[in-house]
């Protein structure tokens, strides 16, 4: 189930970000309950058929959140959790930002931000030349908003009527110089990918049944319309020293701030309202 998968990567990523000197923890914590709505839930993906030409296609193009996307990938049976222990280390199947290659479950290798949605939708678009029925679901941060590949991307994708891209923004509203709103204002935000030709609904990020209901089929006229769910997150959420936080997209957590966030994260819940 989603729940647990998500409980049970918010500690790993917690643990592997501390035991590893790695950062990115806040935007970690924002993602892993869109990522384990979408692997445990939504999308048509399974770890025993990763090479499917049939399967869903899911690309996380915000890949310094490495730690949450590696724990929840690992809790899914994509690989031996094990392999979580020695990430971002010397050797580690698993580096600082997400990779593709070696790693069962990830199609792209992201990270420079602002590459998997311009992929995403030369893949759906190809998919659809193709006769290859499926669809191709793709994570943003709202930060990398700001670089004009997306936009490029998101008139393309309404150009071509591509109903089979459905793209998640993780709206946390923070990036590493502050917030995004100070940093380069994406606001009025769902009126711009609506006026892009985009059919737009708005979650809460970290509530499990909304982001399934989002995600879910559709029908009718929505059908010809590529997708954009904004769901609406907290960084670091789940620790509260950490949540709303700036300074989390770059702090390594010490063994003190591990200790604590386990103990939060052992008692919390992952749907409780943002």
């Amino acid at each position: 189930m989603p729940e647990e998968l998500a409980r049970l990567s918010r500690l790993s990523a917690v643990t592997m970000c501390s035991q590893s000197g790695a950062s990115h923890i806040g935007a970690a914590l924002s993602v892993i309950d869109i990522l384990a709505v979408l692997y445990g839930e939504v999308a048509d993906v399974d770890p025993h058929r990763t090479e499917d030409p049939s399967r869903d296609i899911v690309l996380v193009s915000k890949g310094h959140s490495a730690s949450g996307v590696y724990a929840v990938l690992a809790h899914a049976g994509y690989f031996p959790v094990a392999w979580l222990d020695d990430y971002y280390l010397d050797g580690s199947h698993l580096g600082g930002h997400v990779t593709a290659h070696g790693i069962p479950g990830v199609e792209l290798s992201t990270g420079a931000l602002g590459h998997a949605l311009p992929f995403g939708v030369g893949r759906a678009l190809t998919d659809r030349l193709d006769g290859v029925n499926r669809h191709v679901f793709v994570v943003l941060s709202d930060g990398e908003c700001a670089e004009g590949s997306n936009w490029e991307a998101a008139l393309m994708a309404a150009h071509h009527r591509l109903g089979n891209v459905t793209v998640i923004v993780d709206r946390n509203r923070l990036q590493i110089l502050g917030r995004t709103e100070d940093v380069l204002g994406l606001e009025p935000f769902a009126d711009k990918w609506r006026a892009f030709g985009w059919d737009v609904t708005e979650v809460d990020g970290h509530d499990h049944g909304q982001l399934a209901a989002a995600l879910a089929p559709r029908s009718g006229a929505q059908e010809a319309r590529p997708r954009l769910v904004i769901a609406h997150t907290v960084k670091g959420k789940g620790v509260d020293f950490m949540e709303d936080k700036v300074e989390w997209h770059t702090l390594v957590p010490s063994p003190e701030h591990l200790a604590a966030a386990i103990a939060q994260l052992e008692t919390n819940t992952t749907e409780e309202p943002a």
